[in-house]
C-alpha cells in the first residue's frame, strides 16, 4: 500500500511539473508572438505614416509597388519556407532572432494600410482580430475534442488562397478579393484553434525529455505560426471592414 501511495504521489507531482511547464511554455510563445506582433506594427506605421520611407517601396499616389516593394511583399513568405528548413541548424537565440527579424521585414510589406486605409478603422479591426483570436485560440487549448484532422484540410486552404491572391494581384478584380477574404478569415480562424491544440500536444509529447534547447526552439516556431495566423486573419478582415482614405 505504501508503495502504491509512493507510485501516486510521483505520478501527480510528475503531471504537476508537466503542467506547470506547459503553462510556462505556452506563455513564452504568446510573449514572443506579441513582441514580434508589437515589432511589426511599429515598423509598418513608421515607414507608413512617412511618405519618404514609403515611397522607398511604393508610389505614394497609387501605392503600386516598386521592384523593392516586390520583393519585401515576397519576402515573409521565403523567410518562413527558410525557418522551417533551417530550424534545426539554429539555436534557440538564433531562432528568435531570425523571427524577430522576420516580424520587421513583415511590417515593411504591410507599411500601405496605414495609407490606404484610415487609422480608427485599423485599430477597430485590430481589437476585432485580438478578441476573435483570443477567443480561438482559448478554446483549441482547453476542448477535449481532437481537432488534429482539420490540419491537412486548412493546409491546403492555405495553399489555395496564395494561389489565388497572386493571380488576383495581376487581375485586380474585387470579386475575386472578397471571396478571397471570405475565406481567408475562416480557414485563419480554424488555423488559430487548430495551431493552439497542436502547440500544446507537442509539448506534452515531448516534456518528458527534457531538451531545453527544442523546447525553446518549440516555442520560437509556435509563436510564428500563431503570429501567422493573427496577421493573415487581421489583413483579410481589414480587406472586409476597413474604411479606406
Amino acid at each position: 500500500m505504501a508503495e502504491y501511495e509512493t507510485i501516486r504521489t510521483a505520478a501527480g507531482s510528475r503531471a504537476a511539473q508537466i503542467d506547470e511547464g506547459l503553462r510556462a511554455h505556452m506563455n513564452k510563445v504568446y510573449g514572443t508572438m506579441s513582441v514580434g506582433m508589437l515589432l511589426t506594427f511599429l515598423v509598418a506605421w513608421a515607414v507608413g505614416t512617412s511618405p519618404q520611407l514609403l515611397s522607398v517601396f511604393r508610389d505614394p499616389a497609387t501605392l503600386s509597388p516598386n521592384i523593392l516593394g516586390w520583393i519585401v511583399m515576397f519576402a515573409p513568405l521565403i523567410m518562413v519556407f527558410a525557418f522551417g528548413a533551417a530550424i534545426n541548424r539554429l539555436s534557440a537565440a538564433g531562432a528568435q532572432l531570425f523571427f524577430y527579424a522576420f516580424a520587421a521585414i513583415m511590417g515593411l510589406s504591410l507599411s500601405w494600410i496605414f495609407v490606404a486605409f484610415t487609422g480608427f478603422s485599423i485599430a477597430q479591426v485590430f481589437l476585432v482580430t485580438s478578441i476573435a483570436f483570443a477567443g480561438l485560440s482559448l478554446w483549441g487549448y482547453t476542448t477535449k475534442k481532437d481537432i488534429s484532422g482539420w490540419g491537412s484540410f486548412l493546409i491546403m486552404g492555405v495553399i489555395g488562397l496564395i494561389v489565388a491572391s497572386i493571380i488576383n494581384i495581376f487581375l485586380g478584380s474585387p470579386a475575386i478579393m472578397f471571396a478571397i477574404s471570405i475565406l481567408g478569415v475562416l480557414i485563419f480562424a480554424g488555423l488559430t484553434a487548430y495551431d493552439t491544440q497542436d502547440i500544446k500536444n507537442e509539448y506534452l509529447q515531448h516534456a518528458q525529455h527534457g531538451d531545453s534547447e527544442w523546447l525553446g526552439k518549440s516555442a520560437i516556431m509556435g509563436a510564428l505560426r500563431l503570429y501567422l495566423d493573427f496577421i493573415n486573419m487581421f489583413m483579410f478582415l481589414l480587406q472586409l471592414l476597413g474604411n479606406r482614405e
